[in-house]
């Protein structure tokens, strides 16, 4: 079985409290005894928007593991209280859009039965912890940073000091080469690293963020050993509350404040903090770290061949089967696995959505051929971690039956949109309709494999929720005198290749109208494929290569 953090007596408890409290919270605002704005910061700590047409819950999935169990109540939340569906979102979150208020409090109930909440997945507070979907079974891993992320999740939630900071604060971790948690677009960002004696750390990035001013984060400690990670992390929460903006809104993330005072000044600050705490109770003793570590102890595979004969036999015979192995499954750390991304974007379909029959179907699967264990990624996708290479044709086969089959990971057709204008009240345009149109026409034969791998991320407003600045291809949002417009950018990367840092992407050029962008991006892959040195040159490395210009000449070439 998949190992997981399970919660105790007190967690349990804990939560039947918060849930209470919430519910008196809800009757009281049904009741007219509070305002909205008065419940506007209850109702947001527990993960509850307003949104366009109703409540939005977001529910936090922490590190991105879930169980089986874990997936059919997340499943049966979409039946009971929505309108049969969630959204995954670039959070590692799962969202409901069609929650009514008098029945939040019921839904956080069931969610509790299966260890789960919506505790600080909004409000400026520390959100949701993310970390790379898959943490434990990678080749090019360190170590399994999932222990790390509950130690950080248990340490921040309703922190009595950062529970109202200038701004909504993002931690992600990660453990192996590859930034597969994309930790430099986030307040914090954590890799763990070896030093030169050969032990193992963490590298810390500070003042990474989108939105308005994009920035990527800058590296404030080289090497932390273990034990200080909660100190030094409170140490850079307590320099961020003391002089972060609160004036201005679009000034208030800790990136504004590395970029104002100099990456140089914030480490002075912080470890100043630092050294101020160095008989701090929160220094992380051997005896509690292999303790949270147990809950993740690695799985007890079954020895298996490495390449089966059925296994064998499903890619010479079956090409669909073949495509799908060769885009969507990933190596393994044990001989005769496999890990098996399940991308969430049906051709045409709304990325990162996932109906509760989808959702119990995948439940199935986990806890049949993957040790019982899910993950959610950060480009909402799901992920099974630990999968027989023997088992793949059956899995297959049954991914095809619930319309999740498509061989086109890290595709043209794998579109990261986030909700946009059909349901967000910041949103300037739509996303989910220009993802769709986008990934039909791209979806066409041929032409998945003529562009090759290419990552786009839309964002309906300024808030970059679909991490557009960072997209090969990004896709803004914008309002013009009421209509819809589409800002392009290219050549972003969030640093999940070892072999590219993260960037943000340039802007090509004026904004497009809805009707003309799907077309605008045909004409960029046009150009890319025009442009590029040979065919293994990816689109990222072509537009790196010979700038933006020449896609602008054909984007908007007259007639």
């Amino acid at each position: 079985m998949g190992q997981l953090y399970r919660y105790d007596d007190f967690d349990k408890a804990f939560l039947a409290e918060r849930i209470a409290q919430f519910r008196g919270q809800v009757a009281r605002r049904i009741a007219g005894d509070i305002t909205e704005e008065q419940f506007r910061p209850l109702r947001l700590q527990n993960g509850l928007y307003l949104q366009l047409h109703a409540y939005m819950l977001r529910v936090a999935i922490p590190y991105g593991t879930l169980d089986a169990r874990q997936m059919r109540v997340l499943a049966e939340v979409a039946r009971r209280f929505d309108k049969g569906y969630g959204h995954f979102t670039t959070r590692q979150n799962i969202q409901y859009n069609w929650v009514k208020l008098e029945e939040a409090a019921d839904a956080l109930a069931l969610l509790a039965e299966a260890d789960l909440h919506a505790i600080q997945t909004s409000g400026n507070c520390i959100r949701n912890v993310t970390s790379d979907q898959f943490a434990g079974v990678a080749l090019d891993e360190i170590e399994d940073p999932r222990p790390w992320g509950e130690i950080i999740r248990q340490w921040s939630t309703l922190h009595p000091e950062f529970g109202f900071l200038p701004r909504k604060f993002k931690i992600a971790i990660t453990g192996a080469e590859s930034d597969r948690a994309a930790v430099k677009i986030h307040d914090i960002g954590i890799r763990l690293v070896k030093n030169e004696a050969g032990e193992t750390g963490f590298e810390i990035i500070v003042g990474g963020g989108l939105g308005r001013t994009p920035i990527i984060g800058k590296v404030i400690r080289a090497f932390l050993p273990k034990r200080d990670l909660l100190t030094y992390l409170e140490s850079v929460l307590r320099v961020y509350n003391r002089y972060g903006r609160r004036d201005n809104i679009y000034k208030a993330r800790i990136k504004i404040l590395v970029q104002e005072i100099g990456i140089e000044k914030m480490r002075e600050e912080v470890e100043a903090e630092f050294a101020a705490r160095s008989a701090d109770p929160l220094t992380l003793p051997p005896e509690l770290i292999a303790s949270i570590e147990s809950h993740f102890a690695p799985v007890a595979y079954a020895p298996q061949p490495a390449e089966p004969a059925a296994y064998q036999s499903a890619l010479a015979s079956d090409t669909g089967f073949a495509a799908w192995v060769k885009t969507n499954t990933a190596a393994h750390k044990a001989t005769g696995y496999a890990i098996v991304t399940v991308t969430l974007k049906p051709a045409g379909g709304i990325p990162g959505d996932a109906t509760a029959d989808q959702m119990d179907a995948l439940a199935d699967l986990a806890e049949r051929y993957s040790e019982n264990e899910i993950r959610v990624t950060h480009v909402q996708n799901l992920v099974l971690p630990h999968v027989r290479k023997a088992d793949l044709p059956v899995i297959y086969a049954e991914l095809q039956r619930i319309g999740f089959a498509e061989a086109h990971l890290n595709t043209a057709a794998d579109i990261i949109a986030c909700p946009g204008l059909d349901y967000c009240a910041l949103a300037n345009a739509r996303s989910i309709p220009i993802a769709q149109e986008i990934s039909a026409r791209v979806a066409k034969p041929g032409r998945l494999e003529e562009i090759g791998p290419v990552q786009i991320k839309i964002s309906g407003c300024i808030n970059a929720c679909g991490h557009h600045h960072v997209g090969h291809i990004g896709l803004l949002g914008v309002d013009k005198n009421g209509e819809e417009f589409y800002q392009i950018t290219l050549g972003g990367h969030a640093g999940d290749d070892p072999a590219r840092s993260a960037a943000v992407g340039t802007i090509l050029g004026p904004s497009l109208s809805k009707d003309a962008v799907a077309d605008g991006i045909d004409k960029v892959f046009d150009a890319y494929l025009a442009l590029r040195a040979a065919p293994e040159e990816t689109f990222v490395e072509t537009v790196r290569r010979v700038g933006t210009t020449p896609f602008k000449e054909r984007v908007y070439a007259a007639g």
